[in-house]
């Protein structure tokens, strides 16, 4: 739901009345939002408990800092709208777009791509994060 875009909406079935939804840009704009401020949140949360636990104290506006680009670069890669998604954009620029859209033999390509930039991602936040740490 998180790609659903007018040009490519994606039909719902509710599992309990069997009823029928069509979704479009909007929709899936609001998913995707939803995702990834329910994400972020969490993140807080954990990092928050985690550091706490561990004895560190992250700087308010690296710890800030980090939270936005993870929200912006996890919206940015789950905002998958055929043909014009920031990841399939990246695999076609750089000649990879064929191994993107490979998905047989139980392969599906573009999750692993999504995958491996969610780490990446992830990885530069948390190095932000960490900046100006100290122990408590």
């Amino acid at each position: 739901m998180k790609g659903a875009s007018d040009e490519h909406p994606v039909t719902f079935t509710d599992t309990v009345t069997e009823e029928k939804s069509t979704h479009g840009t909007a929709s899936g704009r609001a998913a995707c939002l939803h995702h990834c401020l329910t994400y972020v949140a969490t993140r807080a949360i954990v990092v928050g408990l985690g550091a706490r636990a561990l004895g560190i104290r992250l700087h308010p506006v690296a710890a800030a800092t980090a939270l936005a680009v993870s929200f912006g670069t996890h919206y940015a890669a789950d905002r998958r709208v055929l043909g014009k998604g920031l990841l399939e954009k990246l695999a076609d620029k750089t000649g990879k777009g064929g191994f993107y859209r490979l998905a047989d033999f139980g392969i599906n390509n573009a999750f692993h791509l999504d995958g491996a930039f969610h780490h990446g991602c992830e990885t530069v936040a948390a190095l932000i994060a960490t900046t100006k740490a100290t122990t408590q």
